[in-house]
């Protein structure tokens, strides 16, 4: 591994890719942290947060060895080689490209910008560091339930593949949440109807010819309280519904000719549980199960060996300016 003047990261003596993590955000706590301290490939070894305190609250309950009270702080750590960044949405940009600048490898929550026009700057900005990856963090993609979905798809056991239907929803009225802050990227298609337009690309293997949407609008937030969403590709059709301000549900549907596969918690499954997919043809239907697994620690493993190996990332961030660009559409 080297930064971009090709002298060579600090500290590294277990073999393991040294992170940091930029924000205490609830994601980072619930999900990155405890996926991080099982990766067999990775050492947390700082985190930040804008006060001093809540970074120590958190190194302290996660035995994180460096507490900073600033990002730059973290960002100036010659120990840390790889950042984490699950900021709010507006910040994504800015922070890459610091962290870029710094000499750290960069792991960035999705979505990866406010918007196609952003997008295409990062991936403009992120050219000039050829020796550092960054990747966005489509934790879903690494979960063995989508790879398999995805091998049923390519082989043709649901025959053609033509129809998918997705939908993702919580209820959150709450008016300082992140999720209700226009100016922050808030909005229902920025928080989840994103997985919907990620998984439709990455089934149908190709940008949707043209889209139609309907938004609701808050009228305190002004963010998208409910979008239901149409991605018409060359050979089907994709339909999405996401929304803040509904009842907890996720589901994804996928139809071929011969076949099509439900899944019943296709985004979140718990890392403890049995998760599965079901595929029904002809009236027959088998279940497909797969062993507990923490899809975040997957996605973690696959980012630090890509660093490690100096392999490719598993998503490019010309597939995210992509995915940002229809999800500037629909927004339209």
């Amino acid at each position: 591994m080297k930064k971009p003047n090709g002298s060579s990261p600090g500290g590294n003596t277990r073999g393991g890719l040294k992170w940091g993590i930029l924000s205490t955000a609830i994601i980072a706590r619930e999900a990155m942290i405890p996926a991080m301290k099982k990766s067999k490939h990775s050492e947390l070894v700082a985190i930040a947060s804008r006060e001093q305190a809540k970074a120590e609250k958190t190194a302290k309950e996660f035995d994180i060895g460096k507490a900073y009270g600033s990002y730059e702080e973290l960002l100036a750590d010659t120990e840390v080689e790889a950042v984490y960044i699950p900021l709010p949405n507006h910040l994504h940009v800015e922070w890459s490209l610091k962290a870029l600048k710094a000499g750290k490898h960069v792991l960035v929550e999705k979505p990866v910008a406010l918007n196609a026009e952003e997008a295409e700057y990062l991936k403009k900005e992120a050219e000039k560091y050829p020796g550092l990856k960054i990747m966005e963090a489509f934790m879903y993609r690494f979960h063995p339930q989508w790879i398999k979905v995805k091998e049923l798809v390519r082989s043709g056991a649901i025959g053609e593949l033509k129809m998918i239907q997705s939908s993702f929803s919580f209820y959150d009225d709450d008016a300082g949440s992140i999720v209700n802050n226009k100016e922050y990227g808030g909005g229902s298609l920025m928080d989840i109807g994103c997985y919907s337009v990620s998984l439709s690309r990455y089934l149908f293997e190709e940008e949707p010819i043209s889209v139609m949407s309907d938004l609701e609008v808050h009228p305190e937030f002004g963010t998208d309280v409910l979008t239901t969403g149409i991605m018409k590709f060359k050979n089907g059709v994709s339909t999405f519904f996401s929304s803040t301000m509904l009842a907890e549900e996720q589901s994804v549907k996928i139809f071929g000719t011969k076949a099509f596969v439900e899944m019943k918690k296709p985004f979140n499954p718990a890392p403890d549980e049995v998760s599965g997919i079901e595929v029904v043809s002809e009236g027959a239907r088998e279940i497909i199960e797969f062993a507990p697994c923490d899809q975040y620690t997957l996605e973690v493993d696959a980012f630090a060996l890509s660093v490690l190996n100096d392999d490719p990332v598993p998503i490019f961030l010309e597939d995210s300016l992509r995915n940002m660009s229809t999800m500037t559409l629909l927004l339209k």
